[in-house]
């Protein structure tokens, strides 16, 4: 296919779970623009000893009222808030749920630890409570591919139902992904994105032990997580799930779908030099391949959804990588972490940023790094935006980044509708 035959990925569909409650995506991201913060101190409460984070938790999510009775029942939480997430980017598409699907028609989908409260309860009803027998749908509850394929079933979506799971890169992933079969003409459309509810017991005391979880009271937990910041300490785990509908632009057009954006270049890349340690240089690779797949110059990106998790060595290699891109641009190239307000999502935190870039180009504005008043030394070098955010500013292009364990690095590029 020639390059002006190529076949162009519209954003017609946006639909998010996400720690403020509720479903609505452009009240999510009014809230971030005010620099709001939904990380709230969380006690577990299933914890044998005392765990108390800072945590961004959907708290009002009540699954059989989005979901109904039978499809919670058979739902791990990572699914019900997903399979939520995907309804209302669905409904928000103006897609109908009885009949819209089709055999061209997909799921591209994204988790990086699943039905992780399944197994838990599993483990507890075996060797706390002294059970003989697991839950008879422990498996299909616990399956990494569980989200996706009920979106598949419930929507009618008969083309390639996928799932991804690349650590903190997953979702990202799977929308570029989802990108790539309906530029090869394998799909038409596909419904993109992730979920997580990572908020167990087993995996908030794992990533505690690495020592790059924040820590906060009852009063200061709203503030933890400070990517960027002086003397910053580490992420907050949030919960939670976004999704975007990806549609070939001439059948969005055809049917007269409200186009938010193009999803127009996805670059990937692998640091491999260490599995936890990140590295600018394969950071740089992921960026230039997006840019280069969507026909941008680096002095066309306006802003950049950063992955700024708030660790002491994520951040800054971050910022070098967006220097050594963007060159001189870089001091004029808008910068936020929105982990800051919803908390690190894992494997669904891509799509949630990628939800935030398409708003964000969109509207004309751009969400700012929460709680970031005293830029660190080793973070200096871009338009930071801080306290409240930027309206009426031209976002003609923005990127989302997101970095993985593993070394895994994967940026989605979105541009404006001309």
């Amino acid at each position: 296919m020639s390059k002006s035959m190529r076949r162009r990925v519209a954003v017609t569909g946006v639909g998010l779970v996400n720690p403020f409650g509720g479903l609505d995506a452009q009240d999510f991201f009014s809230r971030l623009m005010r620099g709001e913060s939904a990380v709230r101190a969380y006690t577990h409460p299933a914890s044998p000893s005392p765990l108390i984070q800072p945590a961004g938790v959907c708290a009002g999510f009540d699954p059989e009222t989005m979901l109904g009775r039978p499809l919670a029942a058979v739902t791990d939480r990572y699914s019900q808030l997903g399979v939520a997430a995907g309804f209302a980017a669905w409904d928000d598409a103006g897609l109908p749920r009885e009949g819209g699907g089709s055999d061209e028609a997909g799921v591209s989908w994204a988790t990086g630890v699943g039905g992780t409260l399944t197994f838990e309860k599993g483990y507890t009803d075996f060797y706390v409570h002294g059970k003989d027998r697991a839950h008879p749908l422990s498996v299909v509850l616990a399956m990494n591919n569980a989200a996706a394929s009920h979106l598949a079933i419930t929507l009618g979506l008969g083309s390639a139902c996928l799932t991804y799971s690349v650590a903190c890169a997953s979702s990202a992933v799977s929308i570029g992904e989802g990108m790539r079969r309906i530029l090869a003409g394998e799909s038409d459309l596909v419904l993109a994105g992730g979920s997580e509810a990572p908020l167990s017991f087993s995996v908030m005391r794992a990533w505690e032990a690495m020592r790059v979880v924040a820590q906060g009271d009852e009063t200061s937990a709203y503030r933890a997580c400070r990517p960027f910041q002086k003397g910053r300490t580490g992420l907050v785990l949030g919960e939670g799930a976004a999704a975007l509908v990806l549609e070939d632009w001439d059948r969005a057009e055809a049917r007269g779908a409200r186009i938010y954006c193009e999803l127009a270049g996805y670059g990937q890349s692998c640091d491999h030099t260490h599995l936890v340690k990140p590295d600018a240089s394969g950071q740089t690779r992921a960026i230039r391949l997006a840019l280069r797949e969507a026909g941008l110059a680096p002095d066309e990106i306006d802003y950049v959804n950063a992955h700024g998790t708030a660790t002491r060595e994520g951040d800054p290699a971050e910022i070098e990588a967006l220097r050594q891109v963007f060159g001189e641009h870089a001091s004029r190239l808008m910068v936020s972490a929105t982990k800051s307000m919803h908390g690190h999502l894992l494997g669904a935190t891509g799509a949630i940023e990628a939800l935030i870039a398409v708003l964000a180009v969109h509207r004309g504005e751009v969400p700012p790094t929460a709680h970031l008043d005293e830029v660190a030394d080793d973070c200096l070098g871009v338009r930071h935006v801080m306290g409240e955010g930027l309206r009426d500013v031209p976002v003609r292009a923005a990127l989302s980044n997101s970095f993985a364990f593993g070394g895994s690095n994967a940026v989605l590029a979105f541009r404006a509708v001309a």
